[in-house]
């Protein structure tokens, strides 16, 4: 790399100063320029340097910060930059894993750079069989490109010795993935093996450069003296986590939206390639089923009936409402092919996150700060203002009050698309 340490340094000590409407701290496109952040391109997220901001405005002097969607870790990377502690739930055992290594920074250098030549320089078999190899994958790689990346693979697997450095390597790989492949990658996340893209870079070449930048990241944090104080934990929000009582000062999160994004299907790419699961078939077993129920696949895969989480005592608060849009959706989905269920799915999703708002309110201590990074949605053209309907949940939980301040519009480039209701994104802003 061409830029010093000290330089870096220089850079990293400059502040972006995010007005708070600005349009991109509500997404994950700005944290592609930061350390560590930039490590692994997860779309679902926000601006790490607004989340500074927002801890710095809000923190006393032992402050404890909580994300109940962790996602890969823009928050707690984001605490431990200015040295608060903190504490995330990931049900998403893959993205889990990735934000865990992003929380880490002393390393060896010398192990590092060993795992890391073996892994580059490992031979690529002659007989790889790549007829043999998943469907996604073929769709995505040529074969040559295709047996470089399982030669790396293969060799990881051989020398991985559950170490933080062989996690290193574990991510570079990861996060190569999708650069080396020549199919297409939509914005959040879907790989379309229809779609082609111009350049994919070398796998060399790509691993090459990701293993530096993590490397180079790690010596700047260590540099900056930044050390691990976040922790991120297996665990559903939606339930009760004892131990942590009362325990937070500040929140800061992004749920899922319910906007029928399949968020078990947005590493599935990553999953088959390491074995971790075969298809798409397993995604509601291994993954799906620990998760908000934020799609139509989940609720489908699940059978919900309407009426029954309809008239679950949580979801009294909005009921009303909740209930005209569902029954609307019931008889609109069979206008349609795919008859999707929308309407089990937003029953199910704000059924969830009444559960959510009732166990953080145990969690969040008096006079807590909370903001949850939300987006509504109209599924079929059928309107549900999240804002309003987390905030009344939000109340009924037991927390004082709420207030929406929108970021940015959604879906309004209306061109060639079947829904044309205009939606919108930004903090809903609870008090303990």
């Amino acid at each position: 790399m061409s830029i010093s340490v000290a330089d870096q340094l220089d850079l990293f000590d400059i502040e972006v100063k995010t007005n708070q409407r600005d349009q991109t701290s509500t997404t994950f496109i700005g944290n592609m320029k930061l350390p560590v952040h930039r490590w692994f391109r997860y779309s679902a997220g926000f601006s790490a340097d607004w989340v500074k901001e927002t801890i710095r405005q809000y923190a006393k002097d032992k402050s404890m910060i909580l994300d109940p969607f962790a996602g890969s870790g823009t928050t707690l990377v984001a605490a431990n930059e200015i040295r608060f502690p903190s504490i995330g739930f990931e049900k998403q055992y893959f993205v889990n894993r990735i934000a865990n290594i992003k929380l880490h920074y002393t390393f060896n250098i010398d192990h590092t750079k060993k795992l890391y030549n073996e892994i580059i320089h490992c031979p690529v078999s002659k007989d790889f069989n790549f007829d043999g190899q998943p469907e996604l994958l073929k769709n995505c790689y040529t074969p040559e490109i295709l047996s470089i990346l399982i030669a790396m693979r293969d060799k990881y697997n051989e020398i991985a010795d559950n170490s933080f450095e062989s996690e290193i390597l574990w991510l570079a790989i990861t996060a190569i993935l999708r650069s080396t492949s020549h199919a297409g990658t939509a914005q959040w996340q879907y790989i379309q093996p229809n779609k082609k893209k111009k350049n994919a870079i070398d796998p060399y070449a790509a691993f090459s450069q990701k293993f530096s930048e993590i490397v180079w990241d790690l010596q700047l944090f260590n540099k900056k003296n930044i050390t691990a104080q976040a922790e991120i934990l297996n665990h559903d929000a939606r339930e009760l986590l004892q131990a942590y009582k009362n325990a937070f000062d500040i929140l800061i999160t992004s749920p899922p939206y319910p906007n029928n994004y399949d968020y078990a299907d947005a590493t599935r790419f990553e999953m088959i390639f390491w074995n971790e699961i075969k298809g798409w078939s397993d995604l509601q077993t291994r993954v799906r089923n620990g998760l908000i129920r934020s799609c139509s696949q989940h609720s489908a895969a699940e059978k919900l009936n309407l009426d029954t989480i309809l008239h679950d005592p949580l979801l009294v608060p909005i009921s009303g409402e909740i209930t005209a849009v569902c029954k609307e959706l019931e008889q609109v989905r069979l206008e349609h092919g795919g008859k999707k269920t929308y309407h089990t799915m937003i029953a199910a999703y704000y059924l969830d996150l009444a559960k959510v708002f009732i166990n953080l309110r145990q969690l969040m201590k008096k006079n807590s700060i909370v903001c949850f990074v939300i987006g509504d949605s109209a599924p079929y053209g059928v309107y549900a203002p999240a804002d309003i309907w987390l905030g009344k949940l939000a109340l009924a939980a037991g927390f004082e009050s709420w207030s929406f301040e929108k970021t940015r519009d959604r879906n309004i480039k209306w061109k060639n698309r079947k829904h044309r209701v205009p939606l919108k994104e930004g903090r809903l802003w609870i008090r303990g």
